[in-house]
């Protein structure tokens, strides 16, 4: 077995209680839902439909890319279609898989309701290849399977894992987290399948793992190699990153290092700083991937449902209670998002390194059925106040597994075999 830096990493006045734990409430839900409190990225939105196609935008003509078996049909757009009732689904029970977190494990925390388990996407011109745990797992036999970026794309991480494991022995599998990395082994295939926790994929001031809900928030530029050191060695690479970002109008970038006593902070416009990380880590592939035996895919912005106005409610609820999807096939849901798609646009279009691109976000809108909503563990006691209103601590950014995150795998691996 090779030995790879993840493997080295895994080696090393007063308040009431009520009026505090509130307070801290109030602050967490600012940062966690910080797009929808501030509408940070405006101007005009040309349409979201060619990036559709992002996913081929890099690939060379009659280029033939590592783990394909073959080609999707064509004028197939996995990324356009419709959700269609299954009652085949879910593709694995909630209570089978035990690496699922508690803050997704919906069935557990009270959820009475499956009916967002049972969704399959269904492209308009073509069909999903059903998923294969056992292509996954032979095909990943002898090398490593990774997902960077935040908590959106450790449920990925998570969700895969939940698809592939049943088919290994008790034995001959583990889960093990050390600080940012946690790896999840397939003894028998000599593979892994690994979450990375960097949300904005450079160095930051919420890199840990556990301590990272930082309301003035700080990238230092230039520094995606901090992190990119455990990444080597990867062979199919999963990047995220989107909902970090978005704090406010501008962002804060750190020029040097956050050793300096007197430390050179320059705020730029969040669209810009974004861009620099899109080409950040569009660089690292180029110069640490070879695209002749590795894949990179970019996983489009997972949407948030915290204002029910978005989709023709009264505007005072949010994903709470919500059981069914929208129904619209035009709705797109908060501005905010649309001039992160033209930055992804640019940089790809540009890049010279295969990067497939996941585009998630308008299939996911249609779900605001499919969020964690109340039925998690919570972070800490809830207020009086607080259970009084359940909408005042639904998550509405984070999604319940089984569900719609495994479609997000579909696809992944649709555009992994059959590109």
């Amino acid at each position: 077995m090779k030995a790879t830096p993840s493997a080295a990493l895994l080696r090393k006045g007063r308040l009431s209680p009520y009026l505090f734990t509130l307070l801290a409430f109030i602050l967490f839900v600012t940062i966690l839902y910080g797009e929808d409190f501030s509408c940070t990225i405006g101007g005009q939105f040309e349409d979201y439909r060619p990036y559709r196609s992002l996913s081929s935008a890099t690939k060379k003509k009659g280029e033939k890319l590592a783990f394909a078996v073959g080609e999707a049909e064509s004028g197939c757009d996995v990324f356009s279609g419709r959700w269609v009732w299954d009652e085949t689904r879910p593709l694995y029970d909630e209570s089978d898989c035990p690496y699922i977190q508690p803050q997704l494990t919906c069935r557990e925390h009270g959820r009475p309701d499956t009916d967002y388990q049972h969704w399959r996407w269904q492209p308009h011109a073509c069909s999903l290849p059903s998923f294969n745990a056992t292509l996954i797992l032979e095909s990943l036999r002898g090398k490593r399977m990774m997902f960077v970026g935040d908590s959106l794309n450790r449920g990925q991480f998570v969700s895969m894992v939940c698809l592939v494991h049943k088919l290994i022995p008790d034995h001959a599998k583990s889960m093990i987290t050390n600080g940012s990395l946690t790896v999840f082994t397939a003894k028998d295939y000599n593979a892994t399948i690994e979450f990375y926790w960097a949300p904005f994929l450079m160095e930051s001031n919420s890199d840990d793992a556990i301590v990272h809900r930082i309301s003035d928030r700080l990238v230092r530029k230039g520094s995606i190699n901090k992190h990119g050191k455990y990444w080597k060695g990867v062979d199919i690479m999963v990047f995220n990153t989107y909902l970090w970002w978005m704090t406010g109008i501008k962002f804060k970038i750190l020029q040097g290092s956050f050793d300096d006593v007197d430390k050179d902070i320059a705020e730029v416009p969040t669209e810009e700083a974004y861009r620099m990380a899109m080409k950040s880590m569009v660089r690292w592939a180029k110069k640490n991937m070879d695209p002749s035996k590795t894949r990179v895919f970019f996983t489009s912005m997972s949407p948030t449902h915290a204002k029910s106005g978005d989709w023709g409610g009264d505007g005072k609820g949010n994903c709470y209670n919500e059981t069914n999807m929208i129904e619209d096939a035009n709705y797109w849901g908060s501005d905010c998002r649309k001039n992160v798609m033209n930055v992804i646009g640019e940089v790809f279009r540009k890049s010279r390194y295969p990067i497939t691109f996941l585009n998630i976000t308008q299939l996911s809108s249609y779900r605001k059925d499919a969020h964690t909503s109340i039925y998690k563990k919570q972070w800490g006691p809830l207020t009086p106040e607080q259970l009084a209103n359940p909408v005042s601590y639904a998550d509405c950014v984070h999604w319940c597994l089984p569900g719609l995150q495994d479609t997000w795998n579909e696809l992944l691996f649709a555009k992994l075999f059959y590109p």
